[in-house]
């Protein structure tokens, strides 16, 4: 490895995290639809 190579490699090093581009509005449909199933599945059980 050169002292060439090695700013190209940290520029092109991904984490793995999230992305700015995603589908936000099936994220927030998929977290309320799972919170509401959450909520009825206590709410059965009696727990609350």
């Amino acid at each position: 490895m050169t002292s060439t190579t090695l700013p190209r490699l940290l520029v092109r090093a991904r984490t793995g995290g999230p992305r700015d581009d995603g589908p936000k509005i099936l994220e927030h449909v998929l977290g309320w639809t799972l919170v509401v199933l959450l909520a009825v599945l206590v709410t059965r059980a009696g727990l609350m």
